[in-house]
């Protein structure tokens, strides 16, 4: 949103607004080094539908607060439910080419009618740049192109509620990305050398992404996160949500046959996708690597593993910064780091 004062700042504060929890992280940056300064984990707003800028304003407050006040800078990630997020084929061509074809043609490259949308994109394969963009005539080539659309009223609401707070929005990721960029930079080699799938449990939905040695060659959104467990065990045992929350990261080994019901849709999910992946690229994934709150369970993790067949770990997204936090954040930042990939991640696309 403000390419320029990208070359003016060293730190930004990035939102990962999560339905339930907002994550909040304070990168600072020199040169390719990073910083982790502090983050904050604050119950969301309370609302059905919608936010209106004014709420959502007076909470980005509250995360400055939460953040020091050392930053004017905002980047924020929009959730899987609000952005459409598509993979393509198309010619090679400049970038912003493809988002005015984009803009033009979306109903064509995106399969839906979306009137009143923004549309962004970001160009994948390393043989679209130079020659090859080119000669796309000559070639007949076509490069792999990551596609995104979210309503226009969104962003001008987000831009609204940065400025309530006095803030300055520099960008809005899809929350799919985060996890994919905050891997690049804590398991760098295994990003570049390796076919591994990422998988961030959300509170509603989970996303599952296949990264093949350095790109993104599938993704899957599915409708089952970390409110399903915790609403089944709550159900299921007849104890308040709170109650089925605290058992299922802390305790889970006194509920697990009940917690297995609800988790394994979630590994056939993960098992489906990598079948598919693996059918048409001949290539084996060799690991799972799962993040998000219900990540922090090595019972969930296991669990995972028994349907998928493929060795699944826990990560941790702060691996790849200088921890510079507070003693008090330094002390829990093991427990709760899978919570913050989304918003360490989304900080990164702001640079």
């Amino acid at each position: 949103m403000n390419g320029a004062s990208r070359r003016k700042r060293t730190q930004i504060i990035s939102v990962d607004l999560g339905s339930r929890t907002t994550k909040a992280v304070l990168l600072e940056r020199h040169g390719e080094t990073w910083k982790l300064n502090r983050y904050a984990l604050l119950d969301a707003p309370i609302y059905e539908k919608k936010i209106s800028p004014e709420q959502l304003g007076d909470h980005l407050h509250t995360v400055v607060e939460a953040m020091g006040g050392t930053t004017k800078y905002l980047a924020a990630a929009i959730g899987l439910n609000d952005a459409i997020v598509r993979q393509l084929e198309m010619p090679p061509m400049p970038e912003e080419e493809i988002r005015t074809i984009l803009k033009m043609n979306h109903k064509t490259y995106l399969q839906q009618d979306l009137p009143g949308h923004y549309f962004d994109c970001r160009i994948l394969s390393k043989r679209s740049a130079g020659a090859d963009a080119k000669n796309a005539g000559a070639t007949g080539s076509k490069v792999r192109v990551l596609a995104a659309a979210v309503k226009q009223q969104q962003i001008t609401d987000f831009m609204q509620a940065a400025s309530i707070a006095g803030l300055t929005a520099d960008a809005l990721t899809p929350s799919l990305i985060g996890p994919i960029n905050a891997f690049e930079q804590s398991m760098s080699q295994v990003f570049t050398n390796e076919t591994v799938a990422l998988v961030e449990i959300g509170f509603k939905h989970s996303s599952i992404c296949i990264l093949d040695r350095g790109e993104l060659a599938t993704t899957r959104i599915v409708n089952i996160g970390g409110d399903h467990f915790t609403t089944g065990l709550s159900e299921a045992k007849g104890i308040t949500y709170a109650e089925a929350e605290g058992i299922k990261i802390g305790m889970p080994g006194e509920v697990e046959s009940d917690l297995q019901m609800y988790v394994l849709p979630l590994g056939r999910e993960i098992r489906a996708l990598l079948d598919f992946f693996e059918h048409q690229q001949d290539r084996p994934v060799s690991q799972v690597y799962i993040s998000g709150g219900s990540g922090r369970s090595e019972m969930i993790t296991q669990m995972i593993h028994s349907e998928v067949l493929v060795e699944c770990k826990n990560w941790n997204p702060t691996a790849g910064l200088q921890l510079a936090l507070p003693s008090h954040q330094a002390a829990e930042i093991e427990h709760v780091a899978p919570q913050l990939t989304v918003a360490i991640g989304t900080a990164f696309t702001a640079y």
